[in-house]
């Protein structure tokens, strides 16, 4: 196994796949979380939301699809992540005529491409912004 110090973020990824806590899915950059890997979860944020509650923090959730527009704002820092987004080009699947399969529906092409980030500050500022003006 890889050491800490050689390669952390190695070391971190061949310690939860060995811990049996998630594995590589079939969606690439992705990972299954098991139920053991799922629970740490689950307490992790169940201590971090009482902590953010007994602050006076409420919860929110913001949408994973973020405009190409929006995320242009960040484009100072986006050359640091922009290999790990995935583009969204259209909003429907249809049968393929020759019975194959599928296939993306060209007649359902987006005005404007989505950017799948979880965790995009443009998006959640644009909506803080709504709610108090002077932010």
């Amino acid at each position: 196994m890889t050491t800490r110090s050689e390669d952390y973020s190695k070391w971190y990824n061949e310690l939860v796949v060995r811990a049996d806590l998630a594995e590589n899915s079939g969606v690439r950059g992705c990972m299954v979380i098991k139920p053991y890997g799922y629970a740490i979860w689950e307490k992790m944020q169940a201590g971090l939301d009482k902590m953010f509650k007994d602050t006076g923090h409420e919860n929110a959730y913001f949408p994973l699809f973020i405009p190409k527009s929006y995320l242009s704002k960040e484009a100072s820092h986006v050359e640091g992540f922009a290999k790990e987004c995935a583009v969204v080009t259209h909003y429907r699947l249809k049968n393929n005529e020759d019975g194959t399969g599928i296939i993306v529906d060209p007649d359902a092409k987006l005005e404007e491409e989505l950017i799948v980030r979880p965790t995009s500050e443009t998006i959640i500022s644009g909506y803080l912004q709504k709610m108090d003006p002077i932010l």
